[in-house]
């Protein structure tokens, strides 16, 4: 039994074939979209990518950005497909090639959806890839001369301002790592050689922050030195709100920041995979309509659309038998037992009366 069965005169199948048509060519600009937040967000993970690990968060925007020109051919191939299905003459050129183009497009269809949910799974992989990455990042602060390290203080020190955020968890990671060149320190300081003494790997430990992790919000002059040394400060507790460096990680910045934009392409996606999945829907219902058509041998006479002509199992076995006799004939050996609808159609041409 057929499944959701629809009845249509001719002037339907017309104007189905119409909708149909300039749907496709809508959807060749929702792939430009896709296309386009693609390459959006493989834009704004490069900006930063010094500071995330070796993770495989350019997946995402990667299968966008393939899935927008995928789209952007098969949709224009199926408003072509679309402006000849109105005439049965044009529709013979497209026969056989209806049913693999239209198993094709489901299959790209799902793969839309598959992009809409990785941008939701996307957010564990990016947090952990900026963990690492900020973390590998902060221990290189101090290397100014190094070449291919050089540009992380700036980088840091950009980022802390941009987003008003301070070490990777918060302001206390800076406590853990020597973030000051040796040659700024001043070796023959004895405070300098007993910190250096004090650590076991030799490094300059102190309760300190770079001067980009000030709160230009902070009513006093920034506090970059001894932060939880209250005594060493005229009116301070450092454990209090009024603590002028900023508290949020940088992680947690950036991961907000990505959030929003993953979250918002990810809904925009959606919506254009609930777009292509009714022109399918209209293009399987075009075509089901056209050749129970053709079976009738008259081109005015009402036909039956539907999506599924018997049970999915049943369906699924039958198109694929017919996909593997594409390349042998145009024409279905009866001795094979397919009995499908769809291709077993009389191949009668019709061409206009002489008057």
């Amino acid at each position: 039994m057929a499944i959701l069965k629809v009845k249509f005169t001719k002037n339907k199948r017309d104007k189905l074939a119409q909708v149909c048509w300039i749907l496709n060519w809508i959807s060749v600009v929702t792939g430009i979209i896709i296309f386009s937040l693609g390459l959006f967000l493989k834009i704004e993970i490069r900006k930063r990518n010094e500071l995330m690990a070796n993770r495989e968060v350019h997946s995402v925007p990667n299968m966008l950005i393939a899935v927008g020109v995928i789209a952007c051919g098969i949709n224009f191939l199926g408003g072509k497909i679309c402006y000849d299905c109105s005439d049965t003459i044009k529709f013979h050129r497209w026969k056989l090639f209806m049913l693999p183009y239209i198993i094709c497009t489901f299959f790209f269809t799902f793969c839309i959806l598959v992009g809409a949910l990785m941008c939701y799974t996307m957010r564990n992989d990016l947090e952990e890839s900026l963990y690492l990455g900020l973390k590998e990042a902060l221990k290189f602060y101090k290397d100014t001369d190094t070449p291919g390290r050089c540009f992380l203080k700036r980088t840091i020190d950009m980022l802390q301002i941009e987003f008003q955020c301070c070490g990777n968890n918060g302001f206390r990671d800076w406590f853990e790592i020597q973030w000051i060149s040796m040659r700024y320190l001043d070796m023959s300081n004895k405070e300098v050689q007993d910190r250096l003494k004090s650590n076991v790997d030799g490094k300059y430990l102190m309760d300190g922050v770079p001067f980009s992790c000030c709160n230009i919000n902070s009513p006093r002059p920034c506090i970059q030195n001894q932060l939880t040394n209250n005594s060493a400060h005229y009116n301070y507790d450092f454990q209090s709100e009024e603590l002028n460096v900023w508290r949020k990680g940088c992680r947690k910045a950036l991961l907000e920041y990505y959030t929003q934009i993953i979250q918002s392409i990810s809904f925009t996606v959606l919506i254009i995979w609930l777009f292509e999945l009714s022109v399918l829907i209209g293009v399987r219902y075009l075509q089901t309509a056209m050749e129970n058509v053709l079976r009738q041998g008259d081109p005015d006479s009402e036909s039956d659309g539907w999506l599924l002509e018997n049970s999915f199992v049943e369906t699924a076995l039958s198109n694929l038998n017919i996909i593997k006799n594409l390349g042998k004939s145009n024409q279905i050996n009866a001795a094979s037992g397919n009995e499908d609808p769809n291709m077993d159609v009389p191949t009668t041409d019709y061409e206009p009366e002489n008057k």
